[in-house]
């Protein structure tokens, strides 16, 4: 190891030509940390703004972070990005995956992994420590991820860990996912990069090289007071099957949540977790009536082929619709559409997408693009199930928390690490509202989260956009120091606590952790000065390949147009939040003014320093972040104020 907490060199392989480069990582983690940021600034430097997502140059990069090796914290996490087809216009893109590849990634001595090229037939990519080979794939092209994924370990042995895709990938899917053993999913379509490089796995041996921290006892001690802080998760057991499932602890991670493996068919091992275990809930419910095996059977389908649950959510329940209401047929689609909820629809429509066969060469692209194409009340019917541009599902609906609307307006795939900040807070508090055993997170704990964390005590009250221009943007810096860092989305930050000293937990934990591995002392605000540089960085990329400012940063229109009904939240059906001071209010049959949202982006421009007319960046806030080169570039295209 080159320096504390990171293992010091990029690697990178061209497909194209077989070359295989190594550079110093350390100009690189100084500035951006690690994850997304290296992987931003990477991308930013390796391909150019009119490459599209197809084409050699696009680079799918992959990258871990400082914590990455030091159990106890949550941080075994990694990052994947490179520009996606899952939106319009083609955009960068990025997922965050866990268990042991990104670990045995940096054990091989890589921060970062750079694979830019494509190879003329299907090819997989072997680092074995310093020995990296491009290998032919042939005969796993066509193969499931958990055929594949079997087949090279039979292969290479079961001291590797291998990231892989799916027949959805191959068939460039616009929401294929990508997928490692041990389930772990990278979204966003960036399975599609791998597809269009016919670039079907990644391999990394396990190797006995460990980061090392500049101070280990700090390092124990600031684990051992998250413990007290926060025993668990603090997350319902609700994943659990009983007598199926059992629950897993991610590789690395020293904490747990509410993850659940179960054995299937063949002895393998599947997840059951959050979105993607209950994506296919809601049907089999109504078509068996209690609980079936056929949806776990719909998880395991989609990561088979590799199909991102959170854009298969929002489109099952938009087709039964459209079915409901006679928009479509099952002679027209090829679907059994009458048994949506049963082992056979979830079966027929999986294939038809990841094949691209009939039908499914529609769905391929998303529900909002095959909405367009039917056109009418089909298009109408996509505001109760879909929150973003790339078909994503619902959740976390900025009607009911304003401050989401901005994270769905400037980002360029469903946020969820963003929203969870503010959502995970709003259900705690629900749970003592709703009178829920156990709870115990008061208004005035909401507010003062909110004054710690979100910059002030009107960020709570969700009757105002009053402060929470600011709360986006703090959120959204944070948001890329955990991504760099990269911490797991369920336990981090810690914003709220369980413990003798309070409920509200500590915004200098990741800086001390921080401080602790790499022996670089920083506090809060200079980590999160890091984050803001890291996002305006990500800006820039969007900028760059033609997202127009404040134009672009906005919502899907049904936010601004539909009202919200009762029941609609998955989580909160009586739509109750904190309004003026203890008042309780609902935004049932509440919409998202337009003129509000429009103020609230100008205050969101000034907190950011960004030019308010336009959302453009400003050459002095990128000069302060140290990115004058990025201005330079941004001021040659008329991308700066």
């Amino acid at each position: 190891m080159t320096e504390f907490g990171y293992a010091g060199k990029i690697l990178k392989v061209n497909l194209s030509d077989g070359n295989v480069t190594r550079v110093p990582s350390a100009s690189y983690t100084d500035k951006y940390l690690g994850g997304q940021g290296i992987a931003a600034r990477l991308y930013w430097e390796m391909v150019p703004a009119k490459a599209g997502a197809f084409d050699p140059e696009n680079c799918l990069i992959c990258a871990s972070g400082p914590v990455m090796g030091f159990p106890r914290f949550a941080g075994f996490r990694w990052k994947a990005c490179g520009k996606t087809i899952l939106v319009e216009p083609e955009s960068f893109n990025h997922a965050n995956l866990g268990e042991r590849w990104g670990a045995f990634l940096k054990y091989a001595g890589y921060d970062a992994l750079a694979v830019q090229g494509k190879a003329d037939r299907p090819a997989y990519i072997l680092i074995d420590n310093d020995r990296v080979e491009i290998r032919d794939a042939s005969n796993l092209w066509g193969m499931s991820t958990f055929d594949a994924i079997d087949s090279l370990k039979a292969e290479l042995g079961k001291d590797t860990s291998v990231l892989t895709i799916g027949p959805a990938a191959e068939n460039l899917v616009s929401f294929a996912t990508m997928l490692t053993d041990e389930g772990a999913s990278g979204s966003g379509g960036l399975g599609v990069v791998m597809g269009s490089k016919k670039l079907k796995a990644i391999v990394v041996t396990a190797s006995s090289r460990r980061p090392v921290a500049a101070h280990p006892e700090k390092l124990k001690q600031l684990a051992d007071h998250i413990r007290e802080m926060k025993p668990s998760a603090g997350i319902p057991d609700i994943w659990a099957v009983p007598g199926l499932t059992r629950k897993h602890v991610c590789y690395g991670c020293g904490i747990g949540c509410t993850r659940q493996m179960y054995t299937a068919d063949k002895g393998r091992r599947y997840k059951s977790f959050c979105q993607a275990m209950g994506f296919y809930g809601g049907p089999v419910m109504r078509y068996y009536g209690e609980f079936n095996e056929a949806q776990l059977l719909g998880t395991r389908l989609c990561d088979g082929y590799g199909l991102d649950t959170a854009v298969m959510m929002g489109m099952i329940e938009w087709l039964y619709t459209c079915y409901q209401e006679g928009l479509i047929t099952e002679e027209q689609t090829g679907l059994p559409l009458a048994k949506t909820g049963s082992r056979e629809f979830i079966e027929a429509l999986t294939r038809k997408i990841a094949y691209r066969e009939g039908f499914g060469d529609i769905l391929s692209r998303g529900t909002l693009k095959t909405a367009e194409s039917i056109g009418g009340k089909a298009r109408e019917f996509t505001s109760r199930f879909v929150a973003t541009r790339g078909s994503e599902t619902r959740d976390y609906d900025p009607r009911l928390m304003i401050t989401t609307g901005i994270f769905y307006a400037t980002e360029p795939r469903r946020p969820i690490q963003q929203l969870h900040e503010v959502s995970m807070l709003v259900i705690a508090w629900l749970r003592l509202v709703m009178g829920e055993e156990n709870a115990f997170f008061t208004n005035d704990d909401l507010r003062e989260v909110a004054a710690k964390f979100w910059g002030g005590e009107i960020a709570a009250d969700f009757s105002t956009i009053e402060g929470k221009g600011l709360a986006a943007k703090k959120i959204q810096d944070r948001i890329s120091v955990k991504e760099s860092l990269v911490l797991c989305d369920i336990f981090w930050p810690i914003d709220w606590a369980y413990y003798p000293g309070g409920h509200t937990g500590d915004p200098t934990l990741e800086s001390q952790i921080y401080s602790a591995i790499t022996g670089k002392e920083i506090d809060e605000a200079g980590l999160n000065k890091i984050g803001e540089r890291i996002f305006n960085l990500q800006r820039a990329i969007l900028l760059r390949q033609g997202w127009q400012g404040r134009k672009d940063d906005q919502m899907l229109d049904h936010f601004h147009e539909v009202p919200l009904q009762q029941g609609e939240l998955f989580f909160d059906p009586d739509g109750l939040i904190l309004g003026k001071d203890d008042e309780i209010i609902s935004k049932i049959g509440k919409v998202v003014d337009r003129e509000q949202f429009e103020q609230l982006k100008d205050d969101y421009y000034r907190q950011r320093g960004w030019d308010v007319a336009s959302g453009l960046p400003t050459r002095a806030k990128l000069e302060e972040l140290q990115l004058k080169d990025v201005a330079a570039y941004l001021e040659g295209r008329g991308l700066l104020k």
